[in-house]
């Protein structure tokens, strides 16, 4: 973090003789006009905000004031109310050109609060105003020097980094960003359609290997069923019986004649003669 400007941390509250001068003016009248002008004087500052105090455009010593009941000198005080609390801003989806020629819209999140009042005031005429400009700059610099690829599935670490970059940034002007997050990553329509079809035949490459292998895992297993079956002769007519039982489950009106093998294997030699 960068070091903090020291005269707002210990402001120099002499007025010189002439700002004495019209502080005790002030008194004077606030006392001849009471109790009316008591009611001028009295400041109320609500839980969630603190009140930078002006003494004749010097801030006073002690810092902000607040949250309660403080009194202020009616002509020569002026005061300015600071929220305290966290400001969520949506930042504006932002067109960037990735490291690798590809344009995306990014929009994101930014929650800020107010760490120092007397910084927002005194250091950045705007400090709200300031953080959301930044932030937007912040989004496209960063983006910028990232392929498509890392915008996609670096979203946590991109976010982590702009925070702890915008929060050094904004040191100065009493802000801490508490958090960042990328909201949405928009692609254009032309590449949303190659990414799907590059995915689908991806797909289909990886079903027809799978396919393969089972066609040759089945290969095997065939290899290996018919070595047992050439061991037993009988096993061959049992594994015909079991087919025509299967077909006969399906309740099909097709007629099948079942014959036995040695009629065939009995006609083999006569032709063979012939």
């Amino acid at each position: 973090r960068k070091e903090k400007n020291p005269s707002f941390d210990n402001p120099n509250t002499d007025i010189g003789f002439c700002g004495r001068i019209l502080v005790g003016l002030s008194l004077i009248f606030l006392l001849i006009t009471l109790p009316i002008s008591i009611w001028m004087c009295i400041v109320i500052v609500k839980e969630y905000q603190r009140a930078i105090i002006f003494r004749l455009g010097r801030l006073l010593s002690g810092g902000a004031k607040g949250p309660g009941l403080f009194f202020v000198l009616p002509c020569t005080d002026s005061f300015i109310n600071v929220d305290m609390r966290t400001v969520t801003f949506n930042i504006p989806p932002q067109e960037v050109l990735t490291r690798d020629s590809v344009a995306v819209c990014v929009d994101a999140l930014v929650y800020y609060r107010v760490q120092n009042p007397t910084l927002a005031v005194a250091n950045v005429s705007n400090a709200d105003a300031a953080t959301q400009l930044l932030a937007q700059t912040t989004l496209r610099n960063v983006l910028s020097n990232k392929n498509l690829a890392e915008i996609l599935s670096d979203c946590e670490h991109i976010a982590h980094f702009m925070q702890v970059t915008l929060d050094n940034a904004t040191d100065d002007w009493g802000i801490k960003v508490e958090r960042v997050e990328i909201k949405d990553v928009k692609l254009p329509p032309q590449l949303l359609r190659a990414m799907a079809s590059e995915a689908e035949a991806t797909r289909e490459a990886r079903a027809k290997v799978i396919a393969a292998e089972g066609e040759m895992s089945a290969s095997r297993a065939l290899k290996e069923a018919s070595l047992v079956i050439a061991e037993s002769p009988s096993a061959l007519q049992l594994r015909y019986l079991q087919t025509l039982n299967t077909i006969a489950e399906e309740k099909n009106s097709t007629i099948i004649l079942a014959l036995p093998l040695e009629i065939f294997l009995g006609l083999m030699p006569a032709r063979q003669a012939a």
